[in-house]
């Protein structure tokens, strides 16, 4: 049996889910990114007694570990890292990327070549990458300034799906007609199966070195003086 917890904080809408042998057993949402660091814990607790399972019952704890928010991926994986060590369980981590894009995988659009998860960075920048229906990577995770020529290798007989936070600004710059948008969220759920696979082969992230993957420096502005 795999009692699996699920932790996603990388983007605006927070949630965590519990599954047993893949199967979703219970889920929490949150929607007020502000929130999620005061959110999560009491959100996991309440969760664990909702299904009747005790956190020591966890046979590991996996995590979406970006690219997304900065302050959303340090709660994260600051809650998950924090647990594993506490109940010595190993730690699974997922591309944000990727579980957006199995979100997209279920939208009933025919005739979609790739995918392309947009979480939205600052100004005309988002963080991105590209897939095929089997979660190939076509582009790997990367940060892009988006433009008209934007993805154009790419778009050049392909029809291409783009969703996620960050493709509102980009719809109004990318013409070609093989480009598609749509509003698809994701919540903690879409982890399940990409987690079942990491569970099964042992594929468990070093629980004392693991950090998000950012994808960019984080860097602050100092206040004038």
């Amino acid at each position: 049996m795999s009692l699996l917890l699920h932790i996603d904080t990388a983007v605006e809408n927070a949630s965590v889910c519990i599954s047993k042998n893949g199967e979703l057993i219970g889920i929490a949402e949150n929607k007020n990114q502000k929130d999620h660091a005061a959110w999560i814990q009491p959100a996991i607790q309440s969760l664990v007694k909702k299904t009747g399972y005790s956190l020591k019952e966890l046979n590991a704890i996996a995590v979406s570990n970006g690219p997304g928010s900065y302050t959303g991926l340090r709660v994260g994986l600051a809650t998950a890292k924090g647990l594993c060590y506490a109940l010595n369980k190993p730690l699974i981590t997922l591309s944000t990327l990727e579980v957006m894009t199995i979100a997209s995988l279920n939208i009933p659009i025919s005739n979609i070549n790739y995918y392309c998860p947009l979480i939205d960075a600052r100004r005309m920048e988002v963080f991105t990458a590209i897939y095929d229906k089997s979660l190939k990577a076509i582009l790997l995770p990367h940060a892009r300034i988006i433009d008209e020529n934007s993805f154009a290798e790419q778009l050049a007989g392909n029809s291409i799906l783009f969703f996620g936070n960050g493709a509102a600004k980009c719809k109004p710059v990318i013409q070609s007609a093989n480009a598609l948008f749509e509003t698809i969220e994701h919540n903690a759920s879409e982890m399940i199966g990409l987690a079942e696979k990491k569970m099964a082969t042992n594929d468990f992230a070093d629980l004392a070195y693991a950090e998000p993957f950012y994808i960019k420096d984080f860097h602050t502005v100092q206040p004038k003086k």
